[in-house]
């Protein structure tokens, strides 16, 4: 007999989807617009006369944001798991709003000196704490909100929320382009998208205080909500899941960043495109995305999630090098949409599934707090330096271009080893309503009464 549903607690509406996305919303429009200006805040936070070294240092910068994950996903995640999805993702949100401020608002180098870029690394680190477990705690909200039958639809919304960042990050982008010019953008231009995403931030919060609590959270603490270190021990002793979940998100955290973020670097610097154009193809990317990541979620749910992951990281491991080949031997507008449609495409059939894969390999118990130390590590390592490691590998194989064709088809060899492991140890476990999962399709069992 099914447990009754909690008074007030979440349930499956477009309206919650849409509260708990919007955060998500922020982070990622943030993250989007420094990888998108990284050579312009490099000119104007981390100035040094060689050009490549000023621009590794703005990436290392956003780099460091993701090694503050790790530690954003053992704090935050663990209180998402103690005191409630809605609790931690509202207080998360409350950190990364504090990084947003600081990155719209601190002056140049020239105007504070040193103060300048310690100030935005530690808007970075602010914000990459927060991240730890903001995108894993909206995907956890989602799969435990979702009808039975359609986790996969519903969890990949939080991957779809960034997308739509990404499209916004980049017809700003596109707007700033046309109106200013070079110039007027590396003086104040770049400061203009954060300074709106400033903005967003008092409606964000207000959108997400309104949030319900899950009923699956509240059924399972209806007894008295978990201390720290049981959380920590049960987390602990989870870690070949853990570890088995670092190697799915490798694949998801680098491509996402190498088609978004790094592309208005990569088209002009490497490919000699302008800023336009590359935004331009930026959004059809966002948009892409938007689209297929939904689809693959649903068809996840019909199918089952291991053909999506083995067959999508197994195409970008043979396609990923040839394809970049083939775009830096004649760089063009058209070659740079082609190549990233196509990696869109692989994305977001990856992703789709690969989100929701995470919620229910987790034990539930731990299943905020596990999601957020297998994405953030993945992040840290992989994702977040990505165009630090894709501009670093051009520079020192002698101006190779494609380069960041290697670099994305390494992840997709971890990723597909964690796909197979994921396979034969049947950690997915498909349930009548095509859902996946342990406990898939169907609702968390009352606690026991204490004896």
């Amino acid at each position: 007999m099914s447990p009754t549903p909690t008074p007030g607690a979440a349930r499956a509406t477009r309206g919650n989807v849409v509260r708990a996305a919007a955060g998500n919303f922020l982070e990622m429009y943030d993250f989007a617009v420094y990888g998108f200006y990284a050579a312009a805040i490099a000119r104007a936070v981390f100035p040094a006369e060689n050009e490549f070294l000023s621009l590794m240092l703005s990436f290392v910068t956003f780099g460091v944001g993701f090694l503050m994950r790790p530690l954003g996903a053992v704090v935050l995640g663990a209180y998402m798991d103690r005191h409630g999805r809605r609790a931690g993702l509202i207080l998360s949100l409350v950190i990364m709003s504090v990084g947003v401020v600081i990155l719209a608002v601190v002056p140049g180098y020239d105007t504070i000196g040193i103060a300048a870029p310690i100030l935005v690394v530690l808007a970075r680190l602010l914000q990459g704490f927060s991240a730890g477990a903001e995108s894993s705690g909206v995907s956890v909200y989602l799969a435990e909100i979702a009808r039975p039958g359609r986790r996969g639809f519903y969890v990949s919304w939080q991957s779809a929320s960034q997308q739509i960042s990404v499209v916004v990050a980049a017809v700003i982008g596109v707007v700033l382009a046309l109106s200013l010019s070079p110039e007027q953008i590396d003086a104040w231009g770049w400061r203009v998208p954060f300074l709106i995403g400033s903005l967003i931030v008092p409606f964000v919060f207000w959108i997400r205080r309104t949030l319900p609590e899950t009923e699956s959270f509240e059924q399972r603490t209806a007894g008295g909500a978990p201390t720290f270190r049981t959380v920590y021990r049960t987390l602990t002793s989870a870690w070949p899941i853990v570890l088995t979940a670092i190697s799915l998100v490798t694949l998801t955290s680098v491509m996402f960043y190498l088609i978004t973020a790094y592309t208005p670097t990569f088209g002009e610097r490497e490919l000699g495109l302008t800023y336009l154009a590359s935004f331009g193809v930026t959004v059809v990317v966002g948009l892409s995305n938007f689209v297929v990541i939904p689809l693959a979620g649903h068809l996840s749910d019909r199918i089952g999630r291991l053909p999506l992951l083995l067959g999508a990281s197994g195409t970008i491991l043979v396609v990923a090098y040839p394809a970049m080949l083939w775009l830096t031997a004649d760089p063009s507008f058209g070659r740079l949409l082609a190549v990233l449609v196509l990696f869109s495409l692989l994305y977001g059939t990856y992703q789709g599934a690969m989100v929701v894969s995470l919620t229910e390999i987790m034990p539930a118990a731990v299943r905020a707090s596990g999601f957020a130390i297998a994405y953030s590590l993945a992040q840290a390592v992989f994702g977040g330096f990505t165009p630090a490691i894709s501009t670093g590998l051009i520079e020192v194989t002698g101006g190779n271009a494609a380069m960041p064709g290697a670099w994305l088809a390494f992840s997709a060899v971890i990723s597909l080893a964690g796909a197979l492991v994921v396979h034969r140890r049947g950690m997915l476990r498909a349930d009548p309503a095509g859902s996946g999962g342990a406990d898939a399709g169907r609702r968390v069992a009352p606690p026991s009464r204490p004896r």
